[in-house]
């Protein structure tokens, strides 16, 4: 059963209901659908308890082992012929967020069904503004990862807790926005997720401790990466955008810093330079999981941090390098990109 479209999303109505049977029609009387109470109770409780779902959530946990969710499009009832023209009955059926009992050593599984793409009217989710992807502003795109995301995951203050892999909570990847909007709204891929647990395993089988790292911008809205302005060294086509971006620091000390990753005593690019060599040995093993790497000099409050994404083409660059010179001289239009091991890019590269 193939149950993951080409953006990586499992459907929910496909999870949740084509493995099992219906028993009967509708009724004409009430216009309910009987099922089996197995599937009613599989459907419509936040907590799942099933031997046969728990089967297919274990290969749920990606290539790292540590994925503890998967983010499922919005339902559709032709999926289900019975549930047909009666998508209300299938939206209702499958809460925002199922918990997958036994499904996963490191903690709770959790089934987030997004919310669809088709909710944003006039740029805003509810009360949350969002704002316009390429694609609707009529943009050529370059590729299919420019597509608009198939939808949204809806964060509120109650769940933004919610564990969904070993490292990291849906809260780590909220745009740094609208503070006192709720309920706030992300977009997120699992491949992302994968690799950065693929990259902290590697740096820890190379000796080094990433028992905590911070994620200093994740998903950002297309309204406030704009606003950030070209000087930020933010591109107008961000991945971060679209999901599977991240920009990280390894801070184990807690001390709101990167660590000094190469135990040289100090704490500069040098170590930016780690994450790269383990993002480097984690694409030769995991080809699909290709993407970007975007090396930072310090921002002053983090220090130097890395950019990295799945984009699905190799991309490197170094911003910052000539900053502080820059600002001796009371100019920041020298800031540039750089070259990378080799691999040329552009401006247009960064994430």
């Amino acid at each position: 059963m193939k149950t993951l479209g080409r953006r990586g999303y499992t459907n929910a109505a496909v999870l949740c209901f084509s493995s099992l049977a219906f028993t009967g029609m509708s009724s004409a009387a009430s216009g309910q659908v009987v099922v089996k109470p197995d599937i009613a109770a599989l459907a419509r409780m936040p907590l799942v308890d099933s031997s046969s779902l728990r089967t297919v959530i274990a290969d749920f946990a990606g290539k790292s082992g540590k994925l503890l969710a998967r983010f499922v499009a919005p339902p559709r009832s032709m999926v289900i012929p019975i549930l047909s023209g009666n998508l209300s009955y299938t939206m209702k059926a499958v809460p925002a967020i199922q918990e997958v009992t036994g499904a996963s050593l490191l903690g709770r599984f959790s089934l987030i069904t997004m919310r669809s793409f088709r909710d944003k009217i006039a740029g805003s989710v509810g009360d949350y503004k969002i704002g316009f992807w390429p694609e609707e502003n009529g943009s050529i795109l370059k590729s299919d990862a420019y597509e608009n995301p198939a939808g949204f995951i809806e964060v509120t203050r109650e769940n933004q807790d919610t564990r969904i892999s070993e490292h990291f909570k849906l809260r780590d990847f909220l745009t740094h926005d609208q503070a006192d909007v709720w309920p706030k709204y992300i977009v997120l891929r699992e491949p992302l997720l994968d690799k950065l647990e693929l990259v902290i395993l590697d740096l820890q089988a190379h000796g080094i401790s990433a028992r905590n790292v911070q994620v200093l911008s994740g998903f950002r809205t297309p309204d406030h990466n704009f606003s950030l302005g070209d000087e930020s060294g933010r591109a107008r086509d961000s991945r971060h955008q679209f999901g599977d971006a991240a920009d990280i620091i390894i801070d184990s000390n807690g001390d709101g810093r990167m660590d000094d990753l190469n135990h040289d005593g100090r704490v500069d690019f040098r170590d930016a330079r780690v994450i790269l060599a383990a993002v480097e040995r984690v694409e030769v093993k995991y080809p699909d999981l290709v993407g970007g790497v975007g090396l930072y000099h310090s921002n002053g409050e983090h220090g130097p941090f890395a950019h990295i994404d799945v984009r699905g083409s190799r991309a490197r660059w170094i911003y910052g390098a000539r900053l502080a010179s820059s600002r001796r001289h009371s100019s920041r239009k020298h800031s540039s990109s750089r070259r990378v091991a080799s691999t040329k890019t552009s401006r247009k590269s960064k994430g």
